[in-house]
């Protein structure tokens, strides 16, 4: 298995990135013996994967640096890099090589500071004499001051690093930046792609692969997270009741409580398993006594952290909300295609009689005037409006039509 295998459904992305391992390797192979390095090369510095929501942005990203750091013997023989196997290939997939950096937030934002530190692990030589990978997945977080300082460090790259920039859009990355990176678009995999990585890699049985892939519309992530974990079906089932239940103002307000309270268990889960740990591991390295008591000047460091607990959480539930948001739309979509008579495959055919229910008694423009809503709703959590009083607009937005 190749270190491609996991690349669904972008074959184009797939032959542009193993031609610029192939280069990559003639590089490092050619520097090796000091002999210089051919003045046409696919290979760069600078990449930015873009591409929808679970359309594998940060898979593609890790499957290259797993690529560029390969070992294979086999390459000497003419094989191309990212053979799966080898040492090189094995830790950049799961995250161990001293050479891959994989950097991701579970916060809002990402600032200077942890930029600056970024920078500076970028101008590091490899450890393992080959290329400095890293990997950003949430490019699209970065502040304003932070993408500035990435500026720089993409503009003038140490000679044996790679960066890897991954965001759901140009638009997402500042021009400064994109204009300095090679670009690659990815789509979003087919339903059959999906169902069939789910039934090869995690052992899923082919009927719930199709039916998560189907109802996931395709985001790999997703379709793997419904297929396996009961609470995300459950969540899901209670999402797509609310259309049912906007009949009258009352039952909007406490459809959209529900949610808000949903999505709020949802981050008190992430929370529980992580910051738990985190707290008791910090407090061992800072010294604290057997009794719990802290050392003298350690309170700013444990105030940090509890504020990046807080951050955290609150990105969990409002990512939360946007994923029962998203689920939302695809419901209405299935409406409208109803209500078109398009014949298009429905996302959410095991609720196909809350789908006729919802077809019958409203029209295609009240329907697309609901995932205008639902729309509006994501926009306003990204403005940071209160979440609550958002899913209350769009809770009275689903019942006017």
């Amino acid at each position: 298995m190749t270190v491609w295998d996991d690349v669904v459904g972008q074959e184009r992305v797939q032959v542009q990135l193993s031609a610029a391992a192939r280069d990559a390797d003639t590089r490092v192979t050619l520097e090796a013996r000091r002999e210089p390095a051919p003045d046409a090369s696919k290979m760069t510095h600078a990449w930015l994967f873009t591409g929808p929501p679970g359309s594998g942005r940060s898979t593609a990203a890790r499957a290259f640096a797993a690529a560029l750091q390969c070992t294979s013997p086999d390459r000497a023989l003419g094989g191309e890099p990212g053979c799966g196997f080898c040492d090189g290939c094995h830790t950049s997939l799961i995250g161990t090589h001293a050479d891959v950096d994989v950097i991701r937030t579970d916060l809002l934002s990402i600032g200077v500071k942890e930029t600056r530190e970024l920078v500076r692990r970028a101008q590091l030589s490899p450890a393992g004499g080959r290329w400095q990978v890293i990997i950003l997945e949430d490019a699209d977080r970065l502040t304003e001051g932070a993408g500035n300082v990435l500026l720089k460090a993409v503009e003038e790259p140490a000679s044996r690093t790679v960066w890897l920039l991954c965001a759901p859009s140009l638009e997402d990355v500042l021009p400064t930046i994109r204009s300095r990176c090679r670009h690659l678009t990815l789509r979003t995999p087919s339903v059959a792609a999906v169902a069939d990585v789910l039934i090869r890699r995690d052992g899923i049985e082919p009927e719930a692969a199709h039916s998560a892939a189907r109802a996931t519309q395709g985001h790999i992530g997703r379709a793997r997270r419904l297929a396996t974990d009961e609470r995300a079906r459950a969540r899901r089932a209670t999402v797509l009741k609310l259309p049912l239940r906007v009949e009258d103002i009352g039952g909007c307000l406490k459809a959209a409580q529900e949610l808000i309270d949903a999505a709020a268990e949802d981050a008190k889960q992430v929370a529980e398993e992580v910051d738990v740990k985190e707290t008791e591991d910090l407090k061992a390295a800072l010294g604290a006594s057997a009794g719990g008591r802290m050392p003298r000047g350690t309170a700013g460091a444990m105030k940090e952290l509890e504020d990046r607990q807080k951050r955290r959480k609150t990105r969990s539930q409002r990512d939360s909300l946007d994923l029962a948001l998203t689920d939302l739309t695809g419901f209405y979509r299935d409406v409208l295609a109803l209500q078109m008579g398009s014949g298009v495959a429905l996302a959410n055919d095991d609720v196909r009689d809350s789908l006729d229910r919802i077809a019958r008694g409203s029209t295609p423009v009240g329907t697309l005037r609901r995932i205008e809503a639902v729309v509006a709703c994501r926009q306003a959590l990204d403005r940071n409006v209160a979440p609550l009083l958002a899913v209350e607009a769009v809770a009275v937005g689903l019942r006017a039509g």
